[in-house]
């Protein structure tokens, strides 16, 4: 049996969820004949003792003996401002990163990241997990075969139903960053077009700290493709019906619906109409349990040489491209193109 040996940094809320992932992978690949192993470190040393010891993994006490130990990928789950260096270091010890979104705090700080991966060859898979989630894997099977006919519409959604801590919104680079870069993604994983123009509108009518830390809680992007088509995305922290994910995809053939099933965060108007049945999701962590947990196992067969690549650094700065342009917009208030190039 061959051991595949992951080391993991950074063990808050979504540190902890990849832990539990990577532990549940050997139920998943041990027909495969593959043992996945996990170490651990985090600054917040007892709390990741705790966590290591209910996973049966093992716990370094910083980032460089997590290294030296001889692990086989490397996963990092830390702020976002730690992304460069820890995705530097994976590259420098010439084993595959797994590295969540984004690459960096803004595109003008990824670039060097870009080129620090490529000129020394490293495998750098970052997390957008929505390319795993079978709803948009199916969406985007259809529109590929013809299926939907030309797009002539998009509509994405992404509904928090409460806000995270104001401690992280002052540090998370504004909504469209944190939040709609997924749906920014998305849109181009799907239609395999680029966006080119956003102009983005937002609000404040919720907790008042989260404008003082320079974010809206709501927002909206009217985007235009390369192509001429457009699309809209919006996100909210406040969706008290429940955490709502979707993508609304019209062709000149058929329409589909990403996200639309009995946990769906909504109700009918209509009379006689009892859909949704089910309780909705409450966070993204539910919504997407699945599709993070086939991130993980992909990143393993990335380890292995069993598949490309399925989310390239460039991928990801290239959505982190349309949020910057979305940020700008709602600070200035008119349309922002979409720069292809940011100079360094």
């Amino acid at each position: 049996m061959k051991d595949v040996i992951l080391g993991l940094v950074g063990v808050g809320r979504i540190g902890v969820m990849h832990a539990n992932n990577i532990a549940a992978l050997n139920g998943v690949l041990n027909p495969e004949g593959i043992n996945v192993r996990l170490r651990l470190t985090d600054v917040a040393a007892d709390h990741a003792r705790t966590v290591a010891a209910g996973l049966g993994a093992g716990f370094l006490p910083s980032v460089q003996a997590l290294l030296a130990s001889g692990i086989d990928g490397l996963v990092i789950a830390t702020g976002t401002g730690t992304h460069p260096e820890l995705i530097r270091a994976g590259v420098d010890a010439g084993i595959p990163v797994f590295c969540e979104k984004p690459v960096a705090m803004n595109v003008a700080d990824a670039l060097p990241v870009l080129d620090y991966i490529r000129d020394n060859k490293g495998v750098v898979q970052i997390g957008h997990q929505r390319r795993f989630d079978t709803g948009y894997l199916e969406a985007r099977r259809a529109y590929q075969a013809g299926e939907l006919g030309w797009i002539h519409s998009l509509r994405a959604v992404t509904c928090d139903m409460t806000p995270p801590p104001v401690e992280f919104l002052a540090t998370s680079g504004g909504l469209f960053r944190d939040c709609s870069v997924h749906d920014f993604d998305i849109l181009r994983w799907l239609t395999g077009r680029e966006i080119v123009e956003v102009y983005a509108k937002g609000s404040n009518n919720g907790d008042p700290a989260i404008g003082e830390v320079g974010d809206v809680d709501t927002a909206l992007a009217l985007v235009t493709f390369d192509d001429g088509t457009v699309g809209t995305v919006s996100a909210t922290r406040y969706n008290g019906a429940g955490h709502d994910v979707r993508l609304e995809i019209q062709g000149s053939r058929r329409s589909l619906i990403v996200g639309l099933d009995d946990k769906t965060a909504v109700a009918s108007a209509e009379a006689g109409v009892g859909f949704p049945a089910g309780e909705p999701h409450k966070t993204f962590a539910e919504r997407f349990d699945q599709a993070y947990r086939s991130e993980m196992e992909a990143f393993v067969e990335l380890i292995l040489g069993r598949r490309e690549n399925p989310c390239t650094p460039e991928d990801a700065v290239a959505a982190s491209r349309v949020a910057d342009a979305a940020q700008e917009s709602l600070a200035t208030g008119v349309p922002v193109r979409v720069a292809q190039k940011v100079a360094r």
